[in-house]
């Protein structure tokens, strides 16, 4: 495809300025009084830009769940445009902190509409549409992961670049280049990277490296890798130095942990979102079990990065939870939701039943912690000294070392002297690997939580539900925003 002259950009240029007021006009009119954007250098923009026929083809491909329906755009054009240097995608989810993300998806929109990019359709489309030119242009993608899902984007966003990349530089480029820039909570950051992760178990490289705008409650994950704990909304050029760090930051790793959980067959569970029905039960068949092993099971298995626990942490997630989807309109951003949380701890009787009520109980929560950062950005496990790993035989924590530290929590009042970091938890080992065998008695139910989706377990008297925690054989990959 042959480039325009310096003419005819220049007219391009033109017409896409005039449609650009006259629809600016247009939104103001209908009361958008405040359409008037975020000012990006036009440099900086473009560094992000994909060829259009490229961001078509895409779109297509994922629109229809097809790696083919993108072929058109390539046969009517070439790949002489200049690949991007730094190609970025961007996920947004709406409802993460009090509904902060869409605030964030507003804005974004107003930054594009400000290199002649002008947003249409603008409380209809969630798909973020922008006109330029003589037709439809979209500076970068931006995705509402209520409509366009991460494992779509994965298998066909990326699998059309990938089937054109022998024939088309720009592809082959882009596809070499592109980052992911995941605007949501921990949860929503921990969906991208495991529909990310297929692309390791395929042989498919380079797996695109993730930033992290944070919108969640506790955000320890973008804490962990340089992003904060919260994001600026008040900052007017917070949005566009967000997308520059996520160009240009070093890319670093992250352990993250395969769980399965074999219950015997009949127990009726309601799994959170990050564990998924297996038919495959992987489970060590060589480890001693104490209990007994029915001979129907059900399997479940999923993927944390921050933390695995069980037991009155995770039952006061659990409350906290459906409290939440009960009566939303109290989750309105962190600090309400910190503030509710707490006071369902004090409800629950955390606070009011120490340990000693029960000589058998030595601690009421275990927890398996990957990252430094848990429960908004303290670190129970602490910065131990050298003296003290040499005696306990532990080693320098680390989020790519392949090991869990595992620690207790006592009761309501040990847990909050450890959040506010006046003592460690109950340091009890660090582990390549991690089996729970858990049994029925007085309690019926026990509560257990991956990077903070709770569930409640059913417990057979008759018979043991194993747990089993093994790192995953390949990282997921990070940008580190400091």
């Amino acid at each position: 495809m042959a480039k325009p002259s310096s003419e005819g950009d220049s007219s391009t240029a033109s017409r896409t300025g005039s449609r650009s007021t006259t629809a600016e006009s247009s939104l103001k009119g209908c009361g958008f009084s405040s359409f008037t954007g975020f000012r990006a250098e036009k440099e900086d923009v473009l560094r992000l830009a994909m060829p259009l026929y490229l961001r078509l083809a895409m779109l297509d491909c994922i629109k229809k769940k097809d790696v083919d329906a993108g072929d058109q755009h390539f046969q009517t054009s070439g790949s002489e445009d200049d690949p991007c240097e730094n190609p970025v995608v961007v996920f947004i989810n709406p409802k993460s902190g009090g509904r902060n993300g869409s605030v964030l998806q507003d804005r974004l929109q107003h930054m594009i509409s400000q290199e002649q990019a002008i947003l249409f359709n603008f409380l209809i489309f969630v798909l973020l549409k922008m006109l330029m030119a003589d037709g439809i242009n979209r500076k970068w993608h931006v995705f509402d992961l209520h409509n366009v899902k991460p494992d779509e984007f994965v298998r066909y966003g990326l699998g059309c670049l990938e089937k054109w990349a022998e024939k088309d530089n720009c592809a082959k480029e882009t596809r070499k280049n592109i980052r992911v820039v995941v605007a949501g909570g921990d949860g929503t950051v921990g969906w991208v990277l495991g529909c990310l992760g297929v692309l390791h178990e395929k042989d498919q490289f380079p797996v695109p490296p993730v930033a992290i705008i944070p919108l969640g409650t506790g955000n320890d994950l973008a804490r962990s890798f340089g992003w904060g704990g919260s994001f600026p909304f008040s900052r007017r050029s917070a949005i566009k130095r967000a997308l520059q760090r996520a160009t240009n930051g070093r890319i670093c790793h992250l352990d993250s942990w395969h769980v399965v959980v074999q219950m015997p067959g009949g127990e009726v569970v309601d799994p959170p979102h990050s564990l998924k029905t297996t038919e495959v039960c992987d489970v060590d068949q060589n480890l001693k079990i104490e209990g007994r092993v029915p001979d129907k099971v059900n399997c479940y298995e999923g993927v944390f990065y921050n933390y695995f626990s069980i037991g009155m942490d995770a039952q006061v997630a659990y409350g906290f939870h459906h409290l939440r989807n009960e009566k939303p309109y109290l989750a309105q951003g962190p600090i309400s939701n910190k503030i509710i949380y707490s006071g369902y701890s004090c409800s629950q009787g955390w606070f009011l039943t120490p340990c000693m009520s029960d000589p058998s109980l030595s601690v009421r929560a275990i927890v398996a912690l990957n990252l430094h950062s848990y429960g908004s950005g303290r670190n129970p496990w602490g910065n131990l000294k050298p003296d003290y790993l040499q005696k306990r035989g532990f080693v320098e924590a680390h989020v790519d070392d392949g090991i869990l530290e595992i620690f207790g929590l006592k009761q309501g009042w040990h847990a909050s002297f450890v959040m506010v970091e006046l003592i460690s938890a109950k340091h009890i080992a660090q582990a390549s690997s991690i089996r729970l065998e858990l049994s029925g008695g007085d309690w019926r139910d026990a509560f257990l939580q991956m990077d903070g989706e709770p569930w409640k377990q059913p417990m057979s008297k008759e018979y043991s539900t194993i747990v089993e925690i093994k790192r995953v054989p390949f990282p997921s990959v990070m940008v580190n925003g400091e």
